[in-house]
């Protein structure tokens, strides 16, 4: 019987080993051995979670960490929003989270998770209601849980048994040892610290194919943006060893695609695998020590080759807005990260969510009068860009003065693209915009001159407020005029009562006068309501 070189590591350190798995080294698959200890490649000391033991949101209980102290499980607070449970680098400045629970819903105040006495981890809001737990173990009970060193959170059984981990349910990172199995995928976070569901995904179908998607308006696609374009069948998972190397195998342990191969010392830096909220998969990498680092900054780096090395030029379908909001555009930075940017005459629809696309700020031409409207627009250049897929006209061997006249007498027209003596005219709303020095095209952006837009706005203000002047002094003049009469009608009658001193029935007319008093009496001192006045005998 093989015995595991760590476990009395593991009994010096007065912790309850899980178990260790030990196989053949990634790098070399075909030389190695089975211990029957599960869910470990190391081999660690473990510091158990007993049953019953519980976390509470914001009540200043101490994480579950893991025994070097590098991973911690518990609350963490996402600005003013609320709590997130999560595993987070435990020893850096940024406590970066590298997986969550219920991440579309953050807990308040008073939550809590619990490991409970039928070995589920349960999480509960501040009412006391469950809104997460583990899956169902299939009749097995979880005797304990443990925070390991690799930054797996796991449930074992009473003899050791690896009941559930954290890493079969990843959310937006992978680190190394662990390991993405047929049908699990990734999701982006929204946006940065906004870690709910975002736009972008990377699965491994079960077809054996890695893809990655686009899967939130104004994104919208069918198709996948980046593929390893493997077909294999069952039987593969796609790798990530602690070299930093990340690959996609076979159930033979046959490598069908390399997906990184940055070679890195875990030794020394901090290393995970995340997929942006931009839709960009990386990989990063953060100095343990200031010594250590060497030439790292003590901060995460993104270590060569992002997946996609360019998402602004491929997120390109016929339906969706392209790797932008709708009338905006796409181009990678210096820093080899993209960026949503609106053109000339467009703001953003929400400067906090620029993905969301951007708005026209002026008024659009008139299409009843196109000619009349010609002379208050004009042509803004925008070198190395294109607007793909939102085509309705193609014009062949014209020169680039004619593009800009067509465009400029087309009430349709939003924008023309110019290239090689072909015109291409194309209506809004703007989609899969993206500038990049590979683009030859020229986007010929029409938009209103110089003030104009806010020139019309404000006649448009003033009319209306002239509008609105006048109903407001005719209902005044109105509420006069009835009131004077009512008015004159009063005193007029009540200067006849004193000539008339007695009252007679006015047969012919069907009338009868009162006099003064009598009126007083029967509207109980001139308190019942007459029309919208209110008459009452004057001291």
């Amino acid at each position: 019987m093989l015995l595991s070189p760590f476990m009395a590591v593991a009994q010096t350190n007065g912790s309850v080993p899980v178990g260790a798995s030990i196989t053949a080294t990634d790098d070399s698959p075909s030389c190695g051995f089975l211990l029957l200890l599960p869910f470990s490649t190391n081999g660690q000391a473990y510091k158990n979670v007993s049953l019953g033991k519980s976390l509470t949101a914001a009540s200043g209980d101490l994480p579950w960490t893991s025994p070097s102290g590098e991973f911690a499980f518990g609350f963490q607070q996402v600005g003013d929003a609320g709590y997130l449970l999560a595993i987070w680098f435990n020893k850096i400045p940024e406590r970066t989270i590298v997986w969550s629970a219920n991440r579309n819903n953050l807990t308040q105040r008073g939550s809590t998770v619990q490991l409970t006495a039928d070995g589920q981890l349960v999480l509960n809001d501040q009412s006391g209601t469950r809104i997460w737990t583990t899956p169902y173990l299939g009749g097995s009970r979880a005797a304990y849980g443990a925070m390991l060193d690799t930054g797996n959170f796991v449930l074992a059984g009473q003899a050791g048994a690896n009941l559930w981990q954290s890493f079969d349910q990843p959310t937006d990172t992978l680190l190394p040892t662990q390991n993405l199995n047929s049908g699990a995928q990734l999701i982006a976070p929204y946006r940065e610290k906004n870690y709910s569901d975002g736009r972008f995904k990377l699965i491994l179908q079960r077809d054996g194919n890695l893809v990655m998607y686009v899967t939130a308006y104004p994104l919208t696609a069918s198709n996948a943006y980046w593929s390893t374009g493997s077909s294999i069948g069952s039987g593969y998972q796609l790798i990530f060893n602690q070299s930093g190397y990340m690959y996609l195998v076979a159930s033979n342990g046959t490598i069908l695609n390399q997906v990184f191969s940055n070679p890195v010392s875990l030794q020394d830096l901090y290393l995970r695998a995340t997929i942006d909220y931009d839709g960009v998969f990386r990989q990063y990498v953060y100095p343990k020590t200031a010594s250590g680092g060497k030439n790292w900054a003590m901060n995460w780096t993104t270590l060569p080759k992002s997946i996609p090395s360019n998402i602004c030029l491929e997120i390109s379908f016929p339906l969706g807005s392209g790797a932008c909001g709708f009338n905006s555009y796409c181009k990678i930075g210096d820093d080899q990260r993209p960026s949503c940017r609106c053109p000339p005459g467009y703001t953003f629809l929400d400067q906090n969510d620029v993905r969301k696309g951007c708005k026209q700020n002026f008024i659009s031409q008139d299409c009843g009068h196109p000619s009349q409207e010609t002379d208050s627009f004009e042509i803004q250049d925008m070198l190395n860009t294109n607007f793909p897929h939102t085509d309705y006209e193609i014009f062949t061997s014209v020169d680039e003065d004619w593009c800009r006249q067509s465009c400029l007498s087309d009430c349709y027209c939003a924008v023309a693209t110019f290239m090689d003596r072909t015109c291409w005219k194309k209506r809004g709303p703007l989609s899969n915009g993206v500038t990049d020095t590979g683009i030859s095209d020229k986007a010929l952006m029409k938009v209103r001159k110089g003030n104009r837009t806010e020139e019309l706005a404000q006649k448009k203000s003033a009319k209306k407020s002239d509008q609105s002047a006048l109903i407001i002094s005719g209902s005044v003049l109105l509420g006069s005029s009835i009131f004077l009469n009512i008015l004159y009608v009063f005193f007029t009658n009540r200067k006849k009562q004193k000539v008339i001193t007695q009252h007679h029935a006015m047969r012919d007319m069907n009338l009868q006068n009162f006099t003064y008093n009598e009126l007083e009496t029967a509207t109980g001192g001139f308190d019942e309501e007459l029309g919208i006045m209110y008459l009452h005998k004057k001291a």
